[in-house]
């Protein structure tokens, strides 16, 4: 129990480090204009990139500082489940392995929080 504040954070600021290497190129895409992308869900090359954006880049960064901590671990984790599920459906296990584990690691943040050591908790109503 001691610990618990910690693990948030570390799962916090880990999963959305971890998750901003694979925003940051689409992201960059987004802002150049090249909004070809895929469109797994069939809304659009360009409403799936900017979905993508929020789900690997924007939340990921506010996950990271602990605003709106469980609202924000939804994007990311949809965005996974989407990957493995639809993306890599026919690939191998392999290929659906890592959005998976980023998919529990969103879910677990959702599930406990930010923690004590977030904006969330510092900008708390008393």
């Amino acid at each position: 129990m001691i610990y618990n504040n910690l693990a948030s954070l570390i799962l916090r600021v880990s999963f959305g480090g971890m998750m901003l290497t694979h925003g940051w190129g689409k992201f960059n895409r987004l802002i150049s204009g090249n909004l070809s992308f895929a469109d797994p869900i069939g809304i659009g090359e360009a409403p799936s990139l900017v979905l993508a954006v929020i789900g690997e880049f924007v939340c990921p960064i506010l996950l990271m500082v602990g605003f709106k901590t469980k609202f924000n671990a939804i994007a990311p984790a949809i965005t996974m489940l989407v990957a493995a599920l639809i993306v890599h459906a026919d690939d191998p296990w392999g290929k659906k392995e890592f959005p998976l584990l980023y998919f529990f690691g969103f879910l677990v943040i959702f599930l406990l929080g930010s923690g004590k050591y977030s904006l969330d908790w510092k900008l708390r109503k008393p």
